[in-house]
């Protein structure tokens, strides 16, 4: 049995800050059902404001530069274009299209795997990008505050957790779970759109849900999907209050499939943005210029996907929303903000009375055996 096809990340397979538009030429084209692993690079210690030099700038902070991986050195040496006015920060791999994919079906893009490409990485913070812009970073008492704080973070070497000090002796550890802060399919206008803002094609989700054993579904907006990916992590909090998650490299073994039935193409339209789906959860997704409006399109985006499980009218559904489903803020720094909400497996199977009905989402599998709780775990 043939392994997954390998796609590297290289000057010719990535974008430096843009996503790709409708009418870029696909790095690769397969089937449905391809298994994909995607090597994919951080771009913390290429930016600019770190010395566009990962080799030196990651020796710098204790790091052995035979650590350093070789693409993302040969990437930040390349020259890709990117306005620092404009563009994002992330190296986007991509983008493969899939044979079939129209607009108006179902792009789904299971993570089967995430593996750590490095025991290093970066959490950012710059002013005016995070939070508590104005306030951090902190003045290092030269008189100039600093542009950017790179804090190293590091893994356990036991592989199990991260590890964050602050350079005087003190450090806290944390759970490692490793996900990408990057997965879309292109928009539908030829131009291409800046990596930072999450849109309803996908892109910089920031949802931490949605690693191994997550899919995430795109509604296909351009022919083949285009699909692409980036911003790995090997952890991050709901919110990503400095700026940045646990920025480092990740190869990311997923499979690619397209659903085109007549049920994917009403979903597809009634949604207009992706969801993501877990073996507890249906993750609903909204996206907004404040907190308050992202989270009025979490719930609209909720409502679709309830009524479509369980046949509820939108009233009930809403009921249900509001006593057993939990909405989170998925990222408040990226300009467009962030709501995802937590709709339990459990509870929207057990809705399912009449069994001509669908199985809810039964593209992912059913909810896990032995789940209990309002959590579904």
């Amino acid at each position: 049995m043939s392994g997954p096809v390998v796609l590297a990340s290289t000057p010719e397979s990535v974008r430096f800050g843009r996503l790709p538009g409708a009418g870029a030429a696909p790095v690769l084209v397969v089937d449905p059902g391809t298994v994909v692993r995607v090597e994919t690079v951080s771009h913390e210690g290429l930016l600019p404001d770190q010395g566009s030099d990962p080799l030196a700038f990651f020796t710098a902070l204790g790091v052995d530069g035979r650590d350093v991986l070789e693409d993302a050195r040969a990437i930040a040496a390349a020259g890709l274009p990117r306005d620092p006015a404009r563009d994002g920060p992330h190296v986007v791999t991509g983008p493969v299209a899939v044979r079939g994919a129209r607009p108006g079906s179902l792009l789904r893009v299971e993570i089967l795997a995430l593996e750590r490409r490095a025991d290093y990485g970066i959490v950012s913070n710059r002013h005016g990008r995070g939070v508590l812009a104005g306030r951090f970073p902190v003045a290092d008492g030269s008189g100039d505050e600093p542009q950017v704080v790179s804090h190293l973070a590091r893994v356990s070497s036991d592989g199990r957790r991260g590890e964050i000090g602050d350079g005087h002796g003190r450090a806290v550890t944390f759970r490692l779970a490793p996900f990408l802060g990057l997965v879309g399919v292109a928009p539908a206008c030829e131009e291409e759109l800046p990596s930072t803002p999450p849109g309803p094609y996908g892109g910089n989700l920031d949802v931490r849900h949605l690693g191994v054993g997550s899919t995430v579904v795109l509604p296909v907006r351009a022919d083949g999907g285009l699909v692409y990916f980036g911003d790995p992590h090997y952890a991050q909090g709901n919110g990503e209050v400095a700026l940045t998650a646990f920025e480092a490299p990740l190869a990311a073994t997923v499979r690619l499939d397209v659903d085109t039935s007549a049920r994917a193409r009403a979903l597809a339209s009634a949604l207009g943005s992706p969801f993501g789906e877990t073996p507890a959860h249906i993750v609903a997704i909204g996206l907004g210029p404040t907190l308050d409006e992202a989270m009025a399109e979490a719930v609209r985006q909720a409502l679709v996907l309830v009524v479509d499980a369980t046949a509820l009218d939108e009233a009930a559904a809403l009921a249900y929303l509001s006593v057993a489903s939990d909405f989170e803020v998925s990222q408040a720094v990226n300009g467009t903000r962030g709501v995802h909400c937590l709709v339990s497996r459990v509870d929207l199977g057990s809705a399912r009375d009449d069994p001509s009905w669908p199985s809810p989402f039964s593209g992912s599998g059913s909810p896990a055996r032995g789940a209990s709780g309002r959590d579904g775990r």
